[in-house]
């Protein structure tokens, strides 16, 4: 993921799950050990947007709304699959499979999270490190068939959102999929966010 991408994602944390609008450029580049020149060169569209608002020596979060949208269009999943393969189970066994701390991406994040699910789905994402890696690999090794099982790249920072990330991280990873079932769970998800 990019580094405006971390960055983004906190933002969209802090504003729809912590309710907290208003940041410090300087406080951003601390956390993650960013320069200060990408923290603003992170929020340049952001400004153009107008979801931020300038004031002083910090920022407002006044439309997480069109932060996600724009984070949603900018995503690409693609990059960051690192590992894809056919597990003849269904997702509940594959999920039940996985090692000890993974992160759940997409579908398997909002039933982890939440304890339902607006829609059965069939495909199972998770993020990994590369010491997971190479243990998801050992438990389901490359097969033949439709591919069921998304391994995508962790960053350094996702773990700090815990097992199931953020829900800015669900929406615009589901957003960036074109299965029948995406709708049903990103209308779930805005409501989640009160968007």
């Amino acid at each position: 993921m990019f580094k405006k991408e971390i960055i983004w994602r906190e933002l969209l944390f802090q504003s729809l799950e912590k309710n907290r609008h208003k940041f410090q450029q300087k406080q951003l580049a601390e956390q993650f050990g960013f320069s200060l020149s990408t923290v603003f060169n992170a929020l340049k569209k952001l400004r153009e947007t107008k979801a931020l608002k300038i004031s002083g020596r910090g920022f407002e979060v006044v439309s997480p709304e069109k932060l996600l949208y724009l984070w949603a269009t900018e995503r690409s999943l693609g990059k960051n699959l690192v590992y894809q393969t056919f597990v003849a189970k269904s997702p509940f066994q594959i999920e039940q499979g996985m090692p000890d701390k993974i992160i759940w991406g997409l579908f398997s994040a909002y039933r982890n999270r939440f304890k339902e699910t607006p829609s059965d789905y069939d495909k199972v994402y998770v993020y990994s490190s590369q010491e997971q890696l190479m243990e998801i690999k050992k438990r389901f090794p490359v097969k033949k068939g439709p591919v069921n099982l998304f391994v995508l790249r962790s960053d350094n920072f996702l773990d700090n959102y815990g097992y199931s990330g953020t829900l800015a991280q669900m929406f615009v990873d589901i957003w960036n999929t074109n299965y029948w079932y995406s709708q049903e769970f990103l209308q779930k998800l805005k409501e989640k966010m009160n968007l």
